[in-house]
């Protein structure tokens, strides 16, 4: 897989504290599938990270990459770190070994970010990602400004657990640190279904079934499994969606009265933006749901050639051309009317 990753150059960025190397697609990286054997090899203690609010292709991957060097290098301290996640991603190996908080006075040779697209996007551990001597970040959010001291970032590639594969020795991938893999690819991809899937996205899950993933263990129980409160929210959001801008935009606001009536949380509403997006004659779905914190999350989604990151960035977020989300303060229906006339242009 790895010759079908383009030239030699790579390109220099400044971003974060430091300078950082930054690959993109279009370049190849000397000796790929040890990219990760050959830098964490001098590093005794390593710090594992994904971004706020985890998705399926955060915890897959960096879930994926603590399993493959704990399988592999048994004598190196490990940490992993995420905030809160789905109750159905505790089916994977080592998903007891996740921490919600640092141990105090914690600190790391190394730290390796995965579907991390920026600093903020840390939360609250981005002050010691940043303290570590070592820092490198596996990516594909096309946002991604290089923030590490080495990013490997692909815009096209599915998920970050896609981009984390090929920079593993295959041969050394157990059973376990595959079922993570797949299960990232599986969720970033909506079940293999979004543009972003590729004939290497199907290749790389092949491989990973022939190493013995359950394929409808991992889809069924993770990806279509509801609770009876998520179905109730899920009905909530559809019958509040209204059209708009001529009937090319579908847009459902949440409150925070509703959240709490259904006790949901953000974890709650995963997959609601995917069945407003199918809706007949939208370009565009916007889900905007109110936190706790007088500010609103937004995920949009694309179906046509609309570039919903373009409308995140001027909102500080970012994300994929047909994939991206921002926070935004005010209450839902306010941050709906600033939203409005800049989906508008991307129409």
């Amino acid at each position: 897989m790895a010759e079908e990753y383009g030239t030699t150059s790579c390109t220099e960025n400044t971003a974060g504290e430091t300078a950082g190397i930054i690959y993109r697609e279009t370049d190849v990286i000397p000796d790929r599938i040890h990219f990760i054997d050959n830098r964490v090899k001098d590093a005794s203690s390593i710090l594992i990270l994904g971004h706020v609010r985890p998705d399926g292709d955060a915890v897959g991957s960096t879930l994926g990459l603590y399993n493959y060097l704990k399988d592999n290098y048994p004598d190196k301290k490990l940490t992993i770190c995420l905030g809160n996640y789905s109750a159905d991603f505790k089916m994977l190996s080592c998903e007891d070994q996740v921490l919600h908080e640092l141990p105090k006075n914690a600190s790391f040779d190394m730290a390796i970010a995965c579907d991390t697209s920026s600093r903020d996007r840390l939360g609250d551990f981005a002050d010691a990602y940043f303290q570590a001597p070592r820092r490198i970040c596996v990516d594909h959010h096309v946002t991604n400004p290089g923030y590490a001291q080495e990013s490997v970032v692909e815009a096209e590639a599915s998920s970050a657990s896609e981009v984390l594969y090929t920079l593993l020795d295959p041969e050394r991938i157990s059973l376990r640190t595959a079922e993570c893999l797949y299960l990232g690819i599986v969720h970033d991809t909506g079940v293999f279904k979004h543009s972003t899937t590729h004939k290497s996205t199907m290749e790389i899950a092949g491989i990973l079934l022939e190493k013995g993933v359950s394929s409808s263990q991992i889809i069924d129980g993770t990806f279509y499994h509801k609770t009876y409160n998520q179905n109730q929210i899920l009905g909530q959001a559809l019958i509040n969606a209204t059209l708009e801008l001529d009937g090319k935009v579908i847009v459902s606001l949440l409150s925070r009265e509703e959240m709490d009536r259904y006790h949901a949380t953000s974890v709650d509403l995963d997959g609601i933006i995917d069945q407003l997006r199918v809706t007949e004659g939208c370009e565009i779905a916007v889900l905007i749901n109110e936190s706790m914190y007088g500010d609103c999350k937004v995920s949009m989604r694309s179906s046509s050639t609309a570039n919903v990151s373009a409308v995140a960035s001027q909102f500080g977020g970012g994300g994929h051309v047909k994939a991206a989300g921002c926070t935004v303060h005010g209450k839902a229906e306010e941050v709906k009317k600033k939203l409005l006339p800049v989906i508008a242009t991307a129409l």
